[in-house]
């Protein structure tokens, strides 16, 4: 069974940073397509971002202030925030994918709020 803990997040001041960590263990991680997602309260969850071999790909709402990334040796995939906004408070999952069965699997949410 594919288990995803997540790390950091945490309270931070508005033009701050923050990353956000994704330990992924119980699966073959090459093989899992990885993403980010967010809720906010009262609101649907949101894409953020996904990564691809060739790059990420980005919510319009993070675009070039969010990055994703992925360590292969260590089975963890990452969110780095910088530039953060109030818009960004949410409580932040992150999503693998198997890439051959399809089964979605995701981390247990970690909390960035983020101060004005």
């Amino acid at each position: 069974q594919v288990q995803l803990v997540q790390s950091g997040g945490g309270l931070v001041q508005a033009g701050g940073s923050l990353r956000l960590s994704c330990a992924v263990s119980g699966g073959t991680f090459s093989r899992l397509d990885m993403a980010w997602f967010r809720q906010a309260p009262g609101k649907e969850r949101e894409f953020v971002a996904f990564h691809t071999w060739i790059g990420g790909s980005y919510g319009d709402s993070v675009k070039g202030r969010f990055t994703i990334s992925r360590d292969n040796a260590r089975n963890t995939v990452y969110l780095q925030m910088n530039s953060l906004e109030p818009e960004d408070t949410a409580v932040y999952y992150c999503k693998a994918r198997d890439s051959t069965t399809k089964a979605d699997y995701w981390g247990q949410g970690t909390q960035v709020t983020v101060s004005s």
